[in-house]
């Protein structure tokens, strides 16, 4: 495993892998509960950035680009399974940059999630000054609710907290999309129904990312809303899983399949 994935339960009966990337300010750790969720049917491999937790001492990355450079170099070998991407918030960002460059190296993923996540190519209405003072991360931190409220009062919580914050909306301040050929792959656009950072309208703009099959979910709760619906997402997953089997048995039969 390089130093880039974390594989918190290995699986290698699982049928598929699926890959996934935390949202600003967060680790690996974050996506614990998915990937047992997902135990049965994917071994679960996640990102931990630069600058937190086991990596704390390295310095934090500062471009997206450089996020996606090191994961795509370091990806271990697939073993004949198929590939799914997951991002939440500005993971979802990530997953889909990682997925644009698979797939120009001819490796593409089966499938692609993202979730809290806006579509890239619209233009992405202001959230924070640039640069954020840490009374404007609080404020962001309190109005998603991602951290309990009498955390946000504690000097040694947010000494831990808001480096990796700040330097995350740094490198999303820096990221410019760019238009470019769409994914063949399918994309499902997950969405929490009272997400204030997130507009419900704006998440069908990831259907302009793919030529393939495209779905939207909107479930119940605020910007983290994924910790409420594990098994909902889970069977998700499988339902991806099993429909890039169906492809690979289907192309095996017409001869276009590959090795």
């Amino acid at each position: 495993m390089d130093n880039w994935t974390r594989c918190f339960r290995p699986a290698p009966e699982a049928g598929a892998r699926l890959l996934c990337f935390p949202h600003a300010g967060g680790s690996a750790g974050a996506y614990l509960p998915l990937s047992i969720a997902v135990g049965g049917t994917a071994e679960t491999l996640v990102v931990q950035y630069p600058g937190r937790h086991d990596r704390f001492a390295e310095p934090f990355t500062e471009r997206l680009g450089e996020v996606v450079d090191a994961v795509v170099a370091g990806l271990p070998a697939s073993g004949g399974r198929p590939l799914v991407l997951f991002g939440h918030s500005m993971g979802a960002i990530l997953a889909f940059e990682t997925a644009r460059r698979l797939e120009r190296e001819g490796r593409g993923p089966a499938a692609l999630f993202v979730s809290g996540r806006e579509g890239p190519s619209l233009a992405q209405r202001p959230r924070l000054p640039n640069p954020p003072s840490d009374e404007d991360l609080i404020g962001e931190m309190r109005l998603l609710s991602g951290t309990e409220h009498e955390l946000l009062s504690n000097p040694d919580i947010l000494e831990l907290a808001l480096p990796p914050l700040r330097a995350d909306y740094a490198m999303l301040f820096a990221h410019t999309h760019r238009p470019g050929p769409p994914l063949g792959c399918p994309v499902t656009a997950l969405t929490g129904d009272d997400d204030p950072r997130v507009d419900v309208g704006r998440v069908l703009a990831w259907e302009r990312e793919t030529e393939g099959p495209f779905e939207r979910h909107v479930l119940p709760g605020g910007h983290f809303f994924l910790g409420d619906h594990l098994p909902y997402v889970a069977d998700l997953v499988a339902a991806s899983v099993a429909g890039a089997g169906r492809s690979d048995r289907t192309a095996s039969r017409t001869g276009t399949g590959g090795v």
